[in-house]
């Protein structure tokens, strides 16, 4: 059988950048090329980044993007590199598709492109457009309707794009309609706890039914609340694992592959899916017979604690690092969120670029105040310490202030001096509330709500202590310090916004908390289906409530990694003016 050498870039592009996106191309080409490849491929819309959200729907941007698709192809001939072909994707617009109302204007397409010998040689459109979750592509996208396939040293190559892959029918039936040796499917899937176990079982059945092997590229790293964990995957036809790649990495995987030689000449014609066949034969003959180099290779695979921080951290380093700063700055409490916060800020961008304000006032207790300094000592991070209690003072002679007003008003100072310092010295603020807290409208607007990012507000508080706990157990595993006080996961919770205050006094349980959110925001389960799971009655209705009523807080708190099937977000849209109440009762 004719032998095909792959080099697979599991790599990360930033959204716009399409200069650095392009250089990042050529210098991995190169890679690939002075490694023997013989096709090189790159993820889902690697040109211009993943997701481009609106800028879809501006014209200047689509015609850049096709402009800079051009100019790749004949700077990769130009390098020398123009004999492999290289699949990537980038934005297109169709030149066939009529203007009409419901349809993105100037139809632009989530496309890819086959460049060879200084050309685009083969261009496509993904032909299923999720709709669902963080996914609006309906909104951005009209369809592909061809099934591209390339000959490539006597092997017939079908190409894909992501979702075609994770919808039945269309290009996977499709690719064993043209007799494909090998179906190449390029993805930009957003990460979600679990979601490798599912994707590995989806590339072994959709291998079958196209009748080939398969390889599923991915892309990694970050892009606003969104994380992509690479794990690519290559299987043969009867879906067992050739290579797989790490998680949370960028890697050029090399893969050499036996694959069925391409039958007769070119296919034509329709699938029985209505998808037309468009085949572009780059190089006949098969390469002559050679040892294999790379037999392939699975990457350790990580475990939940560790795949979920790991997530965390790289969606805070791409944050951090493509919106051009180097340091970040953090409100230290000596509580776990805070902690938890600064040990992934330290991961993310090194200790030396995380500095932490202390802000006690007459409620921080002692050991507050030493579980921050702790904290500092552990990960070296820069600490300074600013009470608030002269500028606390200030406010309460000029207003007088009670209750609820008095405690939000220490948050607010907290996050007005956080501010104040960012500006001054440049660093960007994190806000370290967790899920939990956003979910039933546990935190101050303007107060533990500041900042530029959230890390943890799509980790629970039950969460929160099982990464603490991890990081700090790995940490001892390689004979290092822990970061984090074992006081700071010890103590109980508390904002210490009042004499003795715990979050106890006024929360359930976070156990119990924690699953009953999960019922209710992650899997969108009415009151009387999480009571008949064994909650009390009058605890989820409260909970109910505290949720539905802290929408508008929610809809005001800064971005932050997603890793869960459904974060405070895109995911999740509700109305902020909304009277509809799971207990029947009125407002």
């Amino acid at each position: 059988m004719p032998q095909l050498r792959l080099a697979l870039h599991q790599i990360d592009s930033t959204v716009g950048d399409l200069a650095g996106n392009a250089d990042a191309v050529v210098r991995r080409t190169r890679d690939g090329v002075e490694r023997g490849a013989h096709l090189v491929a790159f993820p889902e819309m690697m040109l211009t980044g993943y997701p481009v959200e609106d800028l879809a729907l501006r014209p200047s941007f689509v015609e850049a993007s096709r402009v800079a698709l051009r100019d790749l192809a004949a700077r990769l001939r130009d390098e020398g590199l123009g004999e492999v072909p290289v699949v990537l994707g980038y934005l297109d617009r169709s030149e066939r598709v009529r203007e009409r109302a419901g349809q993105p204007a100037g139809a632009p397409q989530n496309a890819a492109a086959v460049l060879h010998r200084g050309e685009v040689v083969l261009t496509f459109a993904k032909h299923h457009l999720p709709n669902y979750g963080v996914f609006d592509e309906f909104r951005y996208f009209v369809p592909g309707d061809t099934m591209p396939v390339v000959r490539v040293r006597g092997v017939d190559v079908a190409l894909a794009i992501c979702e075609d892959l994770w919808q039945d029918g269309g290009r996977v039936p499709a690719a064993r309609a043209a007799g494909a040796g090998l179906l190449l499917v390029i993805n930009a899937s957003p990460y979600e706890v679990h979601k490798d176990d599912t994707r590995l079982e989806l590339v072994r059945k959709r291998a079958g039914e196209a009748g080939c092997a398969l390889v599923y590229l991915a892309m990694a790293g970050g892009q606003d609340e969104l994380v992509f964990d690479g794990d690519s995957i290559v299987v043969d036809r009867g879906g067992a694992v050739l290579a797989r790649g790490p998680q949370f990495a960028e890697e050029s995987m090399l893969l050499d592959l036996e694959l069925p030689a391409a039958d007769g000449g070119p296919s034509s014609g329709l699938t029985h899916d209505g998808l037309r066949i468009e085949h572009r034969t780059l190089s006949a003959e098969p390469v002559p017979a050679y040892a294999p180099e790379y037999p392939g290779g699975q990457a350790e695979p990580l475990e939940d604690a560790e795949e979920m921080y790991r997530a965390l951290v790289t969606g805070l380093a791409a944050y951090v690092r493509k919106n051009g700063f180097r340091s970040v700055l953090i409100g230290l409490s000596g509580g776990i969120d805070s902690a938890l916060v600064a040990a992934l800020a330290c991961d993310a961008v090194g200790a030396e670029n995380v500095h932490g304000l202390a802000m006690p006032s007459r409620y921080s207790s002692e050991h507050s105040l030493g579980d921050a300094a702790e904290l500092a000592r552990r990960t070296g991070l820069d600490l300074r310490t600013v009470p608030i209690g002269p500028m606390f003072d200030a406010y309460m002679a000029s207003v007088e202030l009670t209750g609820l007003a008095e405690e939000n008003l220490q948050s607010r100072l907290r996050g007005t001096l956080l501010m104040a310092v960012s500006n001054q010295e440049g660093h960007l603020v994190l806000a370290p509330g967790n899920k939990s807290e956003l979910a039933v409208g546990y935190s101050t607007l303007y107060g533990d709500s500041v900042g530029a990012y959230g890390p943890i507000k799509d980790l629970y508080k039950t969460g929160v202590y099982q990464l603490a706990r991890w990081r700090n157990a790995a940490a001892a595993g390689r004979g290092e310090t822990p970061p984090i006080p074992e006081n700071s996961i010890s103590k109980a919770p508390s904002a210490e916004l009042s004499p003795g205050q715990v979050d106890a006094d006024s929360l359930p349980d976070y156990d119990v908390l924690d699953r009953v959110l999960e019922l209710y925001v992650d899997r969108d389960q009415g009151r009387e289906q999480i009571i008949a799971a064994g909650f009390d009655p009058d605890l989820v209705t409260r909970v109910l409530r505290l949720v539905d009523t802290a929408e508008y807080k929610r809809r005001q708190y800064p971005p932050g990694t997603k890793i869960s099937p459904k974060g405070f977000g895109k995911d999740r849209r509700l109305p902020i003016t909304n009277r509809w109440r799971e207990d029947g009762r009125p407002n």
